[in-house]
């Protein structure tokens, strides 16, 4: 198949468009600079040069997202496929908890805003008119060590009080995507989850325990209606717990951040 990549450099897209690529599939990852011949230039946000790249495409694997504005991203890329008149299988990322983290305030956008863009985006695919796959997966490895590994420079951490996550590997989450877009158009599909779930101030612990720091912890209460949505695992998906990897083995390989 012809398939186009959004998002293919990132933590995701790395993974991702290898093994798509060994699979014998023609790929091609939109980029805003392309630097290789298997890249091809187009811009999700201000949307130069998207309805190029999409020409000829059989599946969009839509990886492309940053902490705001996927909504967004994903409205720029549905619409030129309108305006090619194509018909391709849109396999979308998102996020545990889309559906179900209310993110009404100020307060509430300001620490999970990138949970209303990712069910923006959701809403967008869905109404697209498209063929479309939809897996919402929980916090890679790899991010959650990015966040801890930033906190741990701080004198205090700050963990939030009765937070809860359950991070899975991002070359996992990988793979089912491969799987997904080598498939029929399924719609929304089961969430893909780690194998345990941490108390966030107990992921932090191990992260220290690990690389040798000393650091306090300090309970944080948030405000605000989604993170009361957190406290109760909105961002958890228990009975998805499909994950091997668990965090520990992740540090364990050498994981620093």
């Amino acid at each position: 198949m012809d398939i186009l990549v959004t998002g293919g450099t990132g933590t995701l897209g790395r993974l991702v468009v290898p093994q798509l690529s060994d699979a014998g599939h023609r790929v091609r990852v939109m980029t805003r600079a392309p630097k290789t011949a298997d890249q091809v230039r187009g811009d999700l946000d201000g949307g130069e040069g998207v309805e190029a790249a999409l020409a000829g495409a059989e599946v969009i694997v839509h990886l492309a997202g940053s902490s705001k504005g996927d909504d967004d991203k994903a409205r720029t890329l549905v619409e030129a496929v309108r305006a090619t008149g194509g018909r391709p299988h849109l396999v979308h990322i998102s996020v545990v908890g889309a559906d179900r983290v209310p993110v009404r305030s100020g307060v509430d956008r300001a620490m999970f805003g990138y949970i209303a863009a990712k069910r923006g985006a959701e809403d967008v695919v869905m109404a697209s008119g498209l063929p479309w796959t939809i897996l919402r997966a929980t916090q890679f490895h790899e991010l959650m060590l990015t966040t801890v590994a930033a906190m741990a420079k701080l004198p205090l951490i700050p963990a939030p009080r009765g937070i809860r996550v359950q991070p899975v590997a991002a070359a996992e989450v990988a793979a089912r995507l491969v799987e997904l877009a080598q498939a029929e158009p399924a719609g929304l599909v089961d969430d893909l989850a780690g194998p345990t779930t941490y108390a966030f101030r107990d992921l932090v612990r191990s992260y220290l325990r690990s690389t040798g720091k000393h650091r306090a912890i300090v309970g944080l209460p948030l405000p605000g209606a989604a993170a009361r949505a957190f406290r109760a695992g909105a961002n958890l998906s228990p009975e998805h717990a499909v994950g091997r990897r668990t965090w520990e083995q992740f540090l364990a390989a050498g994981a620093t951040g």
